[in-house]
């Protein structure tokens, strides 16, 4: 099927046949005729980078009318990157249509601009959700009018808490209109929204639901913890032409893993939170243009990297919840490419392995760290393929190979291939000469959140086994809050510097939380988290006694003395 059999008008074909698209992706083939033929709500689940963008908004530029300077189509995204992207999509695709105007919604960008946009008028708008609220509120725009609501990423925007955004948004737009809701997963919340704000969708589904990309190879490697870093660096000299990006749970542990590449020579940056708006704009422009060879990122700062060539993702850490793999996972294997998605654990971790094999419906195959041996051959192997494809500029190397003829004159084929390899491959023959198995053989427990039961409802972590003395703390974030178990988690570990494993039973109440801290870190988690914050909120944490679960914080100073007294 070509695009031209889709049922779009000539003004938009031509758009389409100047970006080079000719044949539609599968979702784009089965959505496009879909909406363009009905007027109902649609659910569509698909990978990343399966085309989804051409899918909503060919059909969507289709059914508008340009002549009017009202909002009649509306796009909510996860994320600034993604939001840029769709725009910078839709605009291309209404390149021959008169008065057609797409603007951009997001944080971190002027608000005067975007507002000036909207007041000249425009007929689509793509927005985040927090900078949409904004300017609903500062009635600078008006939803009354809008015609079509798409949820692109739906489930990416409910992971990162902006489901009271969502309602207050979609609130604001009429009874009447078709809903289109894209996700790669569904899970309940999605399914809420779904039931919520759409009348009877069309589910349309291309792969598996909650279901990885099928042309992507998942491997995981066991190593110990101290061996994590080092099964990486194995891991990317095995790959010499890799284009990567890794996944790390913290911001730190992201910066620290960066820098450390940083400082063994391979091509790396970090992409978290921490960054200016600036920072991350030059991180992802010289990885787009690959001159930035491997990305460490954070879950939330890789939301809405639009890149199809990336070859690996690496899980340096498994992510929190199975869902958010198939995330990570498909940001490779795009546009039809075959991906390769690498994790990295430890022996306590196994159990999540097979968790995430059953969310996602995938095989996630056991490897081994290679030697060093066999990464020696692959780079040596790689060195020689890049120089038997090298151009050669006779004209302008001629005038130089007579002195270099002279040169070699003395040495033997076989010896000047072997200066040859040695001058480009000593550093790798003398670093990986003795090097170490690094592959983890221990056949230990098998995770107890494998089959998630057991101790996994009760802890923060899958599988964690908690610490047999300890503290217990108040924490003044709850329910309403849109917190979980691994915002808690994260909050701790990233401020008091401590292990998950050191966390005890974690207890979510509708406006407060409780949990535990392993006794011997008891007051230097008191005292990390006395300045911290979470969502921009002070957070306020202190001793609650274990038997206490009214979130009454007038909290004795004997107990508030012994805390401190523990560090």
């Amino acid at each position: 099927m070509q695009f031209n059999s889709l049922g779009l008008n000539d003004l938009i074909l031509k758009a389409v046949q100047d970006l080079g698209f000719q044949t539609p992706t599968p979702i784009q083939e089965k959505i496009i005729p879909l909406i363009l033929e009905e007027n109902r709500d649609l659910v569509g689940l698909a990978q990343t980078g399966t085309g989804k963008t051409a899918a909503f908004g060919l059909p969507l530029i289709e059914k508008l009318d340009f002549s009017e300077k009202f909002v009649q189509g509306l796009i909510l995204s996860p994320t600034r990157e993604l939001c840029m992207q769709i725009t910078g999509d839709l605009t291309n695709f209404t390149k021959y249509i008169p008065k057609a105007t797409v603007t951009p919604v997001y944080g971190g960008a002027s608000i005067e601009n975007q507002i000036r946009q909207i007041k000249s008028g425009s007929q689509i708008v793509v927005a985040t959700p927090g900078r949409l609220v904004d300017l609903i509120k500062r009635k600078v725009i008006s939803l009354s009018k809008v015609r079509f609501v798409v949820l692109d990423e739906a489930d990416e925007m409910l992971n990162m808490g902006f489901k009271d955004d969502l309602d207050f948004i979609l609130d604001k737009t009429p009874a009447i209109k078709n809903t289109w809701l894209f996700s790669a997963t569904m899970p309940r919340e999605v399914t809420a929204i779904a039931g919520k704000y759409m009348q009877n969708p069309l589910e349309v589904t291309v792969g598996n639901r909650n279901s990885g990309a099928g042309n992507i190879e998942h491997f995981f490697y066991k190593v110990s913890e101290k061996n994590r870093f080092d099964a990486l660096r194995r891991l990317l000299d095995y790959y010499p032409d890799i284009y990567g990006l890794i996944f790390c749970r913290t911001r730190r542990d992201t910066q620290a893993v960066a820098e450390k590449l940083l400082k063994s020579g391979y091509s790396a940056e970090a992409l978290h939170g921490d960054l200016s708006q600036s920072q991350r704009d030059s991180v992802m422009r010289k990885f787009r243009e690959q001159s930035l060879q491997i990305l460490v990122a954070t879950d939330v700062a890789a939301r809405g990297i639009d890149v199809d060539s990336i070859s690996h993702v690496i899980n340096y850490n498994l992510p929190d919840e199975a869902e958010q793999y198939v995330h990570r996972s498909g940001r490779t294997g795009r546009a039809g490419k075959k991906g390769i998605s690498l994790s990295i654990i430890n022996g306590r971790e196994q159990g999540k392995i097979k968790q995430i094999e059953k969310t996602a419906n995938i095989r996630i195959n056991h490897d081994t760290i290679p030697s060093g041996y066999a990464v020696c051959e692959k780079q040596l192997f790689s060195m020689i393929q890049q120089m038997m494809s090298a151009n050669v500029d006779e004209k302008a190397i001629e005038s130089y190979m007579p002195a270099v003829y002279d040169t070699l004159a003395s040495l033997t084929r076989e010896e000047l291939i072997k200066r040859l390899v040695a001058s480009q491959f000593n550093h790798f023959l003398d670093f990986y000469k003795n090097a170490p198995d690094l592959n983890d053989t221990f056949k230990g427990r098998q995770d107890a959140g494998a089959n998630g039961k057991g101790r996994n409802q009760e802890r923060g972590r899958t599988g964690s086994k908690g610490p047999a003395n300890t503290v217990r703390f108040f924490i003044n974030f709850g329910v309403k809050d849109r917190i979980t178990k691994s915002t808690i988690v994260r909050l701790v570990c990233d401020e008091a510097h401590i292990s998950n494993r050191e966390l005890g039973t974690i207890d979510i109440k509708r406006e407060f939380s409780f949990f535990e801290v392993e006794e011997g870190q008891a007051g230097n988690v008191y005292s990390s988290l006395q300045q911290a914050k979470l969502d921009g909120r002070k957070v306020v944490v202190e001793p609650a006694e274990k038997n206490d679960d009214t979130g009454d914080r007038k909290r004795k100073k004997k107990k508030r003395k012994q805390v401190k007294n523990f560090a």
